[in-house]
């Protein structure tokens, strides 16, 4: 057999539970990413389905673990991956070391166990097995006479930490060398407080995920004005906004643009309410309230990462530095109202239900499955005052893709067994996706010196990973290359024309 080879054991069938693992040579692995499957996602023999936390493969060579985030779709897994026997080290970029302790002992208590002390030896456990990369720079994996591997992560532009890795694969006895690039998950451009991605310089292989491989996004400033516009309606609806959001990066860009939008609004506030006051002090009672009204984020988990978020300002990009250095906060600002307990959060979801006042809330979780999101859609859902607004991705089998989907059919979708019709406004807006789309993923590829010659599409439905490939061929066909896409689970394995 020849090496490198590489074996998928999730992100196959969907877009949940990314799993690779990259074999140097019969002794040494490497596992990139171990997530959990969500919604109708399951692993690669079809046996495990939605939640699936089995270790399904063997662990006997494998020496690492490489996190490119920390989505819990991508490190979920990591308690049960220790708990079968895994004892090596876990590397991921400088952000990302700070970052996967918290989500890691939120998935242990949710899953494992609440006892603090069993929390706290498992974080140690975890924070001992931590290798924090800085990007750009290269780490030996393992160098003998037989075989030389070291890795290098770079930024992803997906959420804070997010990296793509680099292998580079040397075998001395017969000089054959090799350059494999997993791309984890890739950010859109000019995403809120990230730099963007940039293309390695090459790759012999590549691993690339699919998530929105067959549509584009809105651009940054349409979007922007897409949520201007729904919160504006809420306000005349006299409702609430809900937006089910991921509590690492979606949150924390959306607060960043709720920021802006309020910034700005305040200002133009000011100049009207001067305007009317001098003419008419009686109209200047009614303009709309963009500085009162609150920004609730109902989340434990998602504050959490807020506030490291704030500590890890010098991985922000330059527009995100420059606003703090003017005096702004722009993800602490006043009107932001978090919510801790409990019991604060059920008084709230009873409030906002029976006052239907403007507000907008971000809760988790992002796909509607579970958390607090499900009891303000519960409480909600049936009146048309408010509005459900996704800002990312709705897995196959999720109620989150069953309200975007039904919602405006006068649809229904079932929550904790129980059967809800859906009333209220349903929209989505795909700009503020945190993957990149069709023309950044293909970006990636064709932005390289030296394109792969053999990529393997991933992470993403079959309509998804079949308009990729298909974009990508042209690209090839076009320079008169060859290139070989394998699109695992799918048999697919074509060769474009040169």
């Amino acid at each position: 057999m020849s090496y490198p080879q590489i074996s998928h054991h999730g992100a196959v069938n969907g877009v949940t539970g990314s799993c690779h693992e990259l074999h140097a040579d019969t002794a040494h692995s490497y596992l990139i990413d171990c997530g959990l499957f969500q919604g109708a996602d399951s692993s690669k023999d079809g046996k495990s389905g939605q939640g699936s936390l089995d270790i399904e493969f063997p662990l006997d060579s494998v020496r690492a673990l490489i996190a490119t985030h920390v989505h819990i779709d991508h490190v979920g897994r990591i308690p049960y991956l220790l708990a079968a026997g895994f004892d090596g080290p876990i590397l991921c970029s400088e952000p990302s070391a700070k970052l996967l302790p918290i989500v890691l002992e939120d998935a242990f208590e949710l899953g494992v166990s609440r006892d603090q002390k069993q929390v706290e030896r498992y974080i140690k456990l975890i924070e001992q097995r931590i290798i924090a990369l800085p990007y750009n720079t290269w780490f030996n994996l393992r160098d003998t006479d037989d075989l030389v591997c070291r890795i290098r992560l770079q930024r992803a532009g997906h959420i804070l930490g997010s990296a793509y890795a680099e292998f580079d694969l040397a075998y001395p006895k017969t000089g054959e060398k090799k350059r494999v690039v997993f791309s984890g998950d890739l950010g859109a451009p000019h995403a809120p407080l990230l730099p963007a991605p940039k293309s390695p310089y090459g790759a012999d292989i590549l691993v690339i995920e699919s998530t929105y491989g067959d549509r584009q996004h809105e651009d940054r400033r349409t979007r922007r004005q897409r949520l201007e516009a729904v919160i504006e309606k809420a306000l005349k609806d006299q409702g609430t906004v809900l937006i089910p959001a991921f509590s690492i990066g979606r949150t924390q860009e959306l607060l960043y643009e709720l920021e802006a939008i309020i910034h700005s609004k305040t200002k133009q506030r000011s100049v009207v309410r001067a305007s009317l006051l001098a003419n008419s002090p009686g109209d200047a009672a009614n303009p709309t309230n963009w500085p009162e009204l609150p920004i609730i984020l109902d989340s434990p988990l998602a504050s959490r990462f807020t506030a490291a978020y704030r500590e890890l300002q010098p991985f922000w990009n330059q527009e995100a530095l420059k606003r703090v250095k003017s005096g702004r906060r722009p993800l602490g600002f006043e009107q932001l109202i978090t919510v801790d307990s409990h019991s604060e959060h059920m008084r709230m979801v009873e409030h906002l239900a029976r006052t239907a006042r403007p507000a907008i809330v971000i809760a988790g979780n992002g796909m509607c499955s579970s958390g607090r999101i499900v009891n303000y859609l519960k409480a909600m859902l049936n009146d048309s005052r408010h509005n459900v607004l996704f800002v990312g991705y709705q897995a196959s089998g999720t109620p989150g893709r069953a309200i975007q989907t039904y919602g405006h059919r006068g649809g229904y979708v079932e929550l904790d067994g129980e059967r809800l019709d859906i009333k209220a406004g349903v929209e989505s807006i795909g700009g503020y996706s945190a993957h990149a789309d069709q023309e950044g993923l293909v970006k990636f590829v064709t932005g390289m010196r030296r394109r792969p010659s053999h990529i393997r599409i991933v992470h993403g439905e079959e309509k998804a990973k079949q308009a990729l490939a298909n974009e990508l061929r042209h690209a090839y066909e076009q320079q008169g290359r060859t290139l070989d896409i394998a699109i695992p689970g799918s048999d697919v394995a074509e060769k474009a024309a040169t």
